[in-house]
């Protein structure tokens, strides 16, 4: 008899890649998490996702796994390891150039770190008040003196913290249109590795002239102190202060300018939260910015680590290897964290959220960002008690495709 024919084996289905990491927000909710990254959050403590190089990584959606993983050993910061998830093809291709204390584990990052806390602690930012107030004092006088409208991350929002950190690090604020541009390029997702690379290259160059110069006739600024304790005595070499100097510069001015706009523009939405603000006691204030800091999130791509041992969350194994988003935005909306997580109330107990991370690597600047902000809104909301936008909510451009969410201008009137 002849043989039946058998039919060919069904080759199994090629494993679904996981669902892309999602940054574009829904239409009208500028303030909240993009909505597939959100669901995301009911669903597990884990999930894969493809990143923007087709590789794929853990999304960490939870607090309590975001804060325990985050003082985990077997995560790691370092940025050199195979699968380490960068941000974007530029910030890839910069991450060996731009090795600071961030992207450092111990022991090395906390040497690294430590030459830095006198600067930031809540002492000597205390200090600094002063100077901040009469700084914020002197935008205000200048937008009132031009009258409105204004752009309130030009006149007001940008400049202060760039005033600051210039002072504290010892940078002519001459050249702020040269290092905002710079700044602008590195953290732009969209930037070329070649434009990314370059931009950091100039800024490196930039800040390597200043620290030399500050080694031959030192003041009574931060890059003086570096030039002089670790350039002089050969513990570092130019290129490294360089490096350490543009990681404060970047890092002092846009994180800070973002979160006054982009916080402006929320209380615009919540016209009673701004009066408080406004009219509020500075212990009320202070609990504002932390629920603002909360609700908005502005470093709203994730903390990106990479995993060095395995392991386990919520039953599901990390492997080795394996990189691993901590999405903070997610974190800061946990219901099991903090009740009716999308409602912004200035007077929530916030203080648990970890809008400036959590463990070792906890943003070495947050006492500077507390303090400019805790100035900077209820002043400009005195100044201008009328205050309000200009354009419909709809037509501010909001930065979703940079590193530092926030809005590219905030046109006001009063």
């Amino acid at each position: 008899m002849p043989e039946t024919p058998t039919a060919p084996p069904v080759p199994a289905p090629a494993p679904a890649a996981p669902p892309a990491y999602a940054t574009h927000r829904a239409p009208g909710c500028p303030f909240d998490p993009p909505p597939e990254r959100y669901r995301l959050l009911a669903e597990g403590p884990l999930a894969r996702i493809s990143l923007w190089d087709g590789n794929a990584a853990w999304l960490v959606t939870r607090h309590a796994d975001q804060v325990a993983l985050l003082r985990d050993e077997r995560i790691s910061a370092d940025n050199r390891l195979p699968n380490f998830p960068s941000v974007s093809a530029g910030s890839q291709a910069t991450r060996a150039h731009n090795r600071t204390f961030i992207s450092m584990d111990e022991p090395e990052h906390n040497e690294q770190r430590r030459r830095f806390t006198a600067d930031f602690t809540v002492k000597r930012i205390n200090e600094l008040r002063p100077r901040i107030e009469a700084i914020v004092t002197e935008l205000l006088d200048a937008m009132e003196q031009a009258g409105p409208p204004a752009d309130l991350v030009r006149d007001f929002a940008l400049p202060l913290p760039s005033l600051v950190i210039c002072e504290l690090l010892g940078v002519p604020y001459t050249d702020h249109a040269f290092f905002q541009r710079v700044s602008a390029v590195m953290i732009d997702t969209r930037s070329t590795p070649e434009a990314a690379l370059a931009a950091s290259q100039e800024l490196v160059d930039y800040l390597g002239d200043l620290v030399a110069a500050k080694e031959k006739d030192p003041g009574d600024d931060l890059l003086s102190r570096m030039a002089v304790q670790y350039l002089r005595t050969g513990i570092s070499t130019r290129d490294e202060c360089a490096k350490q100097a543009r990681l404060l510069l970047v890092a002092g001015h846009e994180t800070t300018a973002n979160m006054i706009a982009l916080g402006v523009c929320a209380l615009f939405q919540h016209p009673e939260q701004l009066a408080a603000v406004r009219d509020g006691e500075p212990r009320r204030v202070v609990n504002a910015v932390e629920e603002l800091l909360r609700y908005l999130t502005i470093v709203h791509l994730g903390r990106r680590r990479v995993a060095v041992a395995d392991v386990e969350v919520g039953g599901q194994v990390i492997r080795a290897g394996e990189g691993v988003v901590f999405a903070t935005d997610l974190a800061n909306r946990d219901p099991e964290v903090f009740e009716d997580p999308d409602r912004l109330d200035i007077d929530r107990a916030a203080r648990r959220h970890i809008a400036f991370g959590t463990g070792p690597h906890q943003c070495l600047g947050q006492n500077l960002a507390r303090m400019e902000l805790q100035v900077a809104y209820p002043a400009l909301l005195r100044r201008f008690p009328g205050l309000r936008l200009e354009r419909p909510l709809a037509q501010i451009p909001f930065r979703e495709d940079m590193a530092v969410y926030g809005v590219y201008e905030l046109p006001v009137a009063w």
